[in-house]
C-alpha cells in the first residue's frame, strides 16, 4: 500500500500569549475538559433521575423514553456538521456556543412545568452537545505540541470516562438527596466555570484554507442517515429488529448513506472528505471507537439494572460498586496515552480489546448470587481495558486526520462513540429480552411455579419487566408463588444477561484482530492520510 501525505506539518506554534494564560496548553485542557464533562456526565446520569420524571409528570413510558432518545438524536446527527462548523467558523466560538446553549438547556430542564419541556430542552442540550464535543477534540489537537498530543488525548479521555461512569453515583446522590431537578442544575456552576476559563485561556483555530462554501447537500443527506440509523435503533429497542419500524428505517438510513458518499465523492468541498478513510489507522480506529463504546454502554447498562433490579442495591449503592473502574481510569488514560505514544496505536487497541473481551466474558458469567468480591477485580480491568481502546482509537483518528480538519475528525470520533452507544443497548438488549423469553417459561417451572401458570398468557407479556430483572409479581398472585416467581425470572435474566454480554465478548475479540491492521502515524503528532 503507497501512502501519501495530506498535513505532515504539526500545527504552526501559537505567537506569544497576549495576557497570562492565553493559549497555555493546559489551562485550555482544563477549559475543555470542564465543557465536556456535563456532556459526559448528562450521557448516564439521567437514567437515574428518569423514574422521579416519570412520577413527578405523570409521563408513559414513551415520554421517558423520549427524554433520553431526543437528546440521543440530536447530538448523533449533529457531531460531524458541527465539527465541519467549528473547522470554518472557529474551534473555539463553537466550543462556547455549545457550552452556552448545553448549560441553558440544563436549567431549561430543571424549571421544566411539563414533560413536552423536558423533552424539548433535552433536544437543546443535544445540539450544544454536538457543538462543543468535536471543537473540544480539535482545539486540542490545534494547541499541544505533536510530542505531547498523546497524553493530552489521555487526559480527554480520562474527563469523558470519569465523568460517565460516575454519572450513576452523582445521579443517585441528587436524586435520593435533594430532587431530580438537581441532576440538570449541578450541570450549570461547572459549565460556567469553564465558560469564563476558556474565554480567557483557549486561543481561535480554523481551518485556513476553507473557502467559506459549505456542503448543505452533504449535510442534510447525513442527517438523514444518521437520523434512520438512530431512529431505527431506538425503535429495534421497543418492537425488535424483524419489526417494519426498525427495517424501514435502515433501509431508509442505507439509501441516504450511499447518496452522501456519492454526493461527497463528487463534491469539490465535501462535508467528510472520504480521503480520510483511505488511512488505515483512522478508518479502524473509527471501527473500533464503536466496538469500545458498543461495550461500554451495553454492559454498564445491564450490570446496574443487575445491581439494584436482582441484588436490591439502591442506586446510590450500585454507582458506589462501578468505582473500581471510575477511579482507574484516572490512571489508565494518560498511562494509555504514554503508551501509544511510544508504541503507537496498535498494542493499546490489541491489548484493549484482547481485555475488554476477558472482562466481558467474566461478566456473562455472573450469577444471581455472586459477590462484589468476585465483581470488582473485573470491573478494574474493565476500566483499564476501555482507557486503552479510547485512548488510542481516539489519537488513531485524531492524530491521523490534517490538523485543518480536527473538527472534522473530532466529530467522527463523538459519532462513532454516540453510535456504539446505541448499537451496544439496542443489540444486546434484543439479544437478552429473546433469552428472556426462550428461557422464562422453563426457568419458572423448574424454580416450582406451577406449569400451566408458567406458561400463561400474562406471564408472557410480562417478559420486558423480567429482561429489567423485575420478578411478575401482582396483588393476583398468591403468597406462597412469590419465591418461586422471583427466583426463575432472575434465573431467566442472568440467562438473558449471560447471551448478550458473551456476544459483547466476541465483537471484543473481533476488535483485537482488526486492531493487527493498524499501523503507526508517519510523525508522533499524526496529521498523516495513508493512501
Amino acid at each position: 500500500m503507497t501512502s501519501a501525505v495530506l498535513d505532515q506539518k504539526s500545527p504552526s506554534p501559537p505567537p506569544p500569549p497576549g495576557r497570562a494564560g492565553k493559549g497555555s496548553p493546559w489551562l485550555t485542557m482544563l477549559a475543555v475538559a470542564l465543557g465536556v464533562m456535563v456532556v459526559g456526565l448528562d450521557a448516564t446520569v439521567v437514567s437515574i433521575a428518569n423514574p422521579k420524571i416519570a412520577e413527578h409528570f405523570k409521563a408513559d413510558l414513551s415520554d421517558l423514553q423520549w427524554v433520553t432518545n431526543g437528546y440521543l438524536l440530536a447530538l448523533a446527527v449533529l457531531l460531524i456538521p458541527a465539527g465541519k462548523l467549528a473547522d470554518r467558523f472557529g474551534r473555539k466560538k463553537i466550543f462556547l456556543i455549545g457550552v452556552v446553549a448545553f448549560t441553558l438547556a440544563s436549567m431549561g430542564v430543571g424549571f421544566a412545568s411539563s414533560i413536552g419541556m423536558v423533552i424539548g430542552w433535552r433536544v437543546v442540550q443535544g445540539i450544544g452537545g454536538a457543538l462543543l464535543q468535536p471543537a473540544a477534540l480539535a482545539i486540542i489537537r490545534n494547541t499541544f505540541p505533536a510530542e505531547k498530543l498523546n497524553m493530552a488525548i489521555g487526559l480527554f479521555s480520562a474527563t469523558v470516562g470519569l465523568s460517565i461512569a460516575s454519572g450513576p453515583v452523582v445521579g443517585g446522590l441528587l436524586v435520593e438527596h435533594a430532587d431530580w431537578r438537581w441532576v440538570f442544575f449541578v450541570n450549570a456552576p461547572v459549565a460556567v466555570v469553564g465558560l469564563f476559563v476558556g474565554v480567557w485561556v483557549i486561543r481561535e483555530s480554523r481551518d485556513e484554507e476553507s473557502d467559506g462554501s459549505f456542503d448543505l447537500t452533504g449535510i442534510v443527506l447525513l442527517i438523514g442517515a444518521l437520523f434512520g440509523l438512530v431512529w431505527g435503533l431506538i425503535k429495534a429497542q421497543e418492537y425488535g429488529f424483524g419489526d417494519k419500524t426498525p427495517i424501514i428505517s435502515f433501509i431508509a438510513a442505507g439509501v441516504l448513506f450511499v447518496l452522501f458518499f456519492i454526493r461527497e465523492a463528487m463534491a469539490r468541498k465535501p462535508l467528510l472528505p472520504l480521503a480520510l478513510f483511505k488511512s488505515l489507522p483512522l478508518s479502524i480506529g473509527t471501527l473500533l471507537m464503536i466496538g469500545g463504546f458498543f461495550a461500554m454502554f451495553g454492559s454498564l447498562f445491564f450490570l446496574m439494572l443487575w445491581m439494584q433490579n436482582v441484588h436490591g442495591m439502591s442506586p446510590i449503592e450500585a454507582g458506589v460498586r462501578v468505582l473500581p473502574m471510575t477511579g482507574v481510569m484516572l490512571l489508565a488514560s494518560p498511562l494509555a496515552g504514554l503508551l501509544t505514544q511510544k508504541f503507537g496505536p496498535r498494542p493499546p487497541l490489541v491489548i484493549g480489546m484482547l481485555t475488554l473481551a476477558g472482562s466481558l466474558y467474566a461478566f456473562s458469567r455472573f450469577e444471581v448470587e455472586t459477590t462484589y468480591s468476585a465483581i470488582w477485580p473485573w470491573l478494574t480491568l474493565f476500566g483499564v481495558s476501555f482507557s486503552l481502546v479510547m485512548v488510542a482509537g481516539t489519537e488513531a483518528i485524531i492524530g491521523n486526520a490534517p490538523a485543518r480538519l480536527a473538527g472534522i475528525a473530532g466529530g467522527l470520533q463523538q459519532t462513532a462513540g454516540q453510535l456504539g452507544g446505541v448499537l451496544g443497548t439496542s443489540i444486546l438488549g434484543v439479544l437478552l429480552v429473546n433469552r428472556v423469553g426462550d428461557v422464562l417459561a422453563p426457568d419458572l417451572i423448574k424454580a416450582g411455579v406451577p406449569e400451566q401458570m408458567a406458561n400463561a398468557p400474562e406471564l408472557a407479556q410480562a417478559i420486558p419487566f423480567v429482561a429489567q430483572g423485575i420478578a411478575p409479581i401482582n396483588e393476583k398472585v398468591p403468597v406462597e408463588l412469590h419465591a418461586p416467581i422471583t427466583t426463575g425470572a432472575h434465573n431467566a435474566f442472568m440467562e438473558g444477561f449471560s447471551h448478550s454480554l458473551t456476544v459483547a465478548a466476541i465483537v471484543a475479540v473481533a476488535g483485537a484482530v482488526a486492531a493487527l491492521l493498524v499501523r503507526k502515524g508517519q510523525g508522533s503528532g499524526g496529521g498523516v492520510v495513508h493512501m
